[in-house]
């Protein structure tokens, strides 16, 4: 192996594609950096946008915990309850077919970047050996927090699901866990709503924390990298 070949050599390991990256690897990763930068982006405003525009900041994020706020509004008659599903179950869903797509063209390579667990490797080694139902299960499933969701994507990818048939199962678990969580909402109503109004109350000092905490972080980094070289 020559010199210029070694460093690609080492390079493999952190890439989920074989040999040199073609344009359908590049449009992968463009896409799952645009998704990245969509995300960062919308971290400093999540404290305003949950007081004031709780089923907008739902629709953008998918997070939960927005979903119960906006349900808490919807109590007082701030939105409309189903309106509230509807949004948080498409945020939860709006960029898995991303990942759907990632399993699709990398397979396993993407999976072992997805996760370090040795047995959801092995699990996801078997994708294609599965029966139709138990992905399909899986699928349905793994809106329930604590199950790897990239993992069981991106299977359902390499294993050769339909993009609709993945999408459609995604959509009725999300919608399932929305659901509950905007009933606990709903069912907290005012005092719900009345943390979330204290939290907005705060977010100028949160948001500014969280922007100088970003910024000051390399930099502490760099000081005691120093300190110990």
């Amino acid at each position: 192996m020559t010199e210029s070949e070694q460093p690609a050599a080492g390079w493999r390991r952190f890439v989920p594609w074989d040999g040199p990256a073609g344009r359908g690897d590049l449009a992968v990763l463009g896409a799952i950096l645009a998704v990245v930068a969509f995300g960062l982006a919308l971290r400093p405003v999540k404290p305003f946008l949950i007081a004031s525009q709780p089923v907008l900041l739902a629709f953008l994020t998918g997070d939960l915990t927005a979903v119960g706020a906006a349900a808490a509004f919807a109590r007082i008659g701030e939105a409309d309850l189903w309106l509230v599903v509807v949004a948080g179950a498409f945020g939860m869903v709006k960029f898995d077919w991303l990942t759907w797509w990632t399993g699709r063209r990398w397979g396993l390579g993407i999976i072992k970047m997805f996760t370090t667990s040795e047995r959801a490797v092995r699990f996801a080694g078997r994708a294609k050996d599965l029966k139709p139902w138990t992905l399909r299960a899986a699928v349905l499933l793994a809106a329930l927090p604590g199950v790897p969701t990239a993992v069981v994507y991106a299977m359902a990818g390499w294993a050769g699901m339909r993009l609709l048939t993945f999408l459609t199962l995604d959509l009725v678990g999300a919608a399932v866990i929305t659901t509950l969580l905007a009933a606990i909402g709903y069912k907290a109503g005012q005092d719900a709503v009345d943390l979330v109004l204290l939290i907005d109350k705060y977010a100028t000092a949160a948001s500014l924390t969280l922007l100088a905490t970003a910024a000051l972080l390399p930099l502490l980094k760099r000081l005691l990298n120093r300190r110990t070289r």
